[in-house]
């Protein structure tokens, strides 16, 4: 049966029965088993899909709580507008302007997720955003938190007045949207319906259009003639409904450096998305990067000591590498002070027509890995992954029919996984570990404790303060003294707090007998004491935390101030 039907039966229940929210449950999963569904639509999916006659009757049964029913982050992708790299084009870059991928951003291919709804939007920061929040609400998924990551190029390069209006725009939209819809902290399902002609079809132009022409009004309007700034828009989040608790820029480490990370601070980015490719200068220089291992090296330590989070991306299987100079690169960004990533995208070499590669590959003069290949490479490589990384990705977000050579399989992670099980190989990284991922809770005997890892990294100290059992991990902060002072806001005593990051799900898991409840309220908290608690140790005086703007709030409460773009606290 049709979802529609799920809708045309629940609906006219709930106006007969009025339940109450425990009932409600129950109705929804007898509904669910009945229609071979899966996953129960969310109260605002059901006002959604009611008939307008009827909203008015049923909107006070579903929508009883507050905005924090919706809790939770959610990530938004916004992708810049083509244009080529400031260096020229590396031998395996797809993309790019006038591309024979067609005018598509450089690295990327047009048929990413990200990308079809950037092209959808115009490349416009504001609709984009709106129109990713649109989709969240639809399918049920949480909003009021935003993580955002600008994709598309190496923003960092790009003139002050694009970067500035790009930003200001994402903010913009995030501020715009928690005005638009809501009142006195309830979502307005009805306004919102109206305001986007829901139930609608995406492919209906006229329907698109009208929308982004109200959009771009709201996007454009100023007060007293005067359009506000990307540093207006950004303090406005602090206290918006709609928040953004993360904000992610992706560059090349000769656009990496103090400059351009100052810059990035600025627009309130906390986590820089580097592209180091590989530690082989040999490599670097063959494949076009036109920058060398050192920048890469410079570039880490650099953003480093200016308080970001660095997720780093190695490509194995380029030319110019054997497979155990592949698994030796990917070692040594772990036993390598110089390296050490906190979060770490593992993207095997793809082939894309139109590129070096790609004729080199013709020629026979090159042989991509192949998925199994690949697999093998990398989960022999899981071994080595201490617990103060994160593997974000195994592999590209692009379709397999797009590339001409190379991994073939988009669900590369589970041939992965199927190796690692058939080698009792273990990964110890922080995403194999969280509490969320967990398919054996029920069999923790141990209670979750503060556990704090030393190690040397970019010529500072690095303190990974986890609270964690030794299979789960619950939440993490990471602690820094720099090498170098940098910036006023950061003096010779003070130590920066990079990231604190608690796991949502940890405040459910009073169910298991082996966890109790009163253990998992305030680990933000914990971690942050015990972050301080550490920092006295060493005659540290300042704490200076990089916080997403719409976090903020909450090291307020703590005794954080604002401290240029950071917040700080003398201890």
């Amino acid at each position: 049966m049709s979802e529609q039907t799920y809708y045309q039966e629940i609906i006219p229940e709930i106006l007969e029965k009025k339940p109450d929210k425990e009932t409600l449950v129950k109705m929804k999963v007898r509904a669910l088993k009945k229609h071979n569904m899966i996953g129960a639509p969310t109260d605002i999916q059901i006002l959604l899909n009611t008939p307008k006659e009827k909203i008015e009757q049923i909107k006070p049964l579903l929508l009883t709580k507050p905005t924090r029913s919706l809790s939770g982050v959610s990530v938004i992708a916004v992708m810049s507008a083509p244009r080529m790299c400031p260096h020229g084009r590396c031998i395996y870059c797809p993309g790019g302007p006038n591309s024979k991928l067609g005018n598509v951003p450089q690295s990327y291919t047009g048929k990413e997720p990200s990308t079809m709804r950037a092209i959808r939007n115009n490349y416009d920061s504001y609709l984009i955003t709106m129109n990713r929040l649109e989709q969240y609400v639809v399918t049920g998924h949480p909003f009021d938190k935003i993580e955002v990551i600008i994709q598309g190029g190496t923003f960092p390069s790009y003139d002050k007045e694009y970067k500035d209006d790009f930003v200001r725009s994402i903010f913009k939209a995030l501020n715009d949207f928690g005005e638009i819809f809501f009142e006195d902290n309830i979502f307005d399902v009805i306004k919102f319906r109206e305001f986007f002609e829901l139930p609608g079809n995406v492919q209906d132009t006229k329907r698109t259009r009208r929308i982004h022409e109200k959009l771009l009004e709201k996007k454009n309007e100023k007060i007293n003639n005067v359009q506000t700034t990307v540093e207006e828009e950004i303090a406005k989040n602090e206290t918006a409904k709609i928040r953004c608790v993360g904000l992610t820029m992706e560059t090349r480490s000769d656009h990496g450096k103090v400059a351009s990370g100052n810059d990035m601070l600025r627009l309130g980015a906390t986590r820089v998305e580097l592209g180091i490719q590989s530690v082989y200068e040999e490599v670097i220089d063959f494949i076009g990067r036109k920058h060398s291992v050192q920048d890469n090296i410079d570039a880490i330590r650099d953003l480093r000591d200016l308080g970001f989070k660095i997720n780093m991306h190695y490509m194995p299987g380029l030319p110019k590498t054997t497979k155990q100079e592949d698994l030796d690169g990917m070692k040594q960004l772990f036993t390598d002070p110089d390296y050490k990533p906190d979060m770490l995208k593992v993207y095997p070499c793809l082939v894309f027509k139109g590129t070096v590669l790609y004729s080199m590959m013709k020629k026979g003069e090159f042989t991509p890995l192949s998925t199994e290949e690949a697999a093998e490479l990398i989960a022999e490589f899981k071994k080595y992954i201490p617990t103060y990384c994160r593997i974000m990705r195994v592999n590209r977000d692009i379709p397999s029919y797009v590339n001409d050579g190379g991994v073939d399989k988009t669900n590369l992670r589970q041939y992965i996984n199927k190796i690692m099980k058939e080698r009792n190989i273990v990964c110890h990284c922080i995403r194999c570990r969280e509490i969320g991922r967990a398919e054996d809770l029920e069999k923790e005997t141990e209670l979750p404790k503060i556990t704090v890892t030393e190690y040397e990294a970019s010529k500072g100290k690095e303190f990974f303060i986890a609270y964690e059992t030794k299979k789960h991990i619950l939440g993490f902060a990471r602690l820094r003294f720099p090498s170098r002072i940098l910036r006023e806001e950061i003096t010779q005593n003070t130590a920066l707090l990079r990231e604190l990051h608690v796991y949502g799900q940890a405040i459910e898991i009073g169910k298991d007998p082996a966890f109790d409840k009163t253990q998992h309220k305030g680990v933000g908290k914990q971690l942050m004491l015990k972050a301080e608690e550490i920092a006295k140790q060493h005659n540290k005086d300042k704490i200076v935390v990089i916080s997403g703007v719409g976090v903020r709030g909450y090291y307020h409460k703590l005794g954080y101030k604002n401290d240029g773009p950071y917040v700080s606290k003398s201890i």
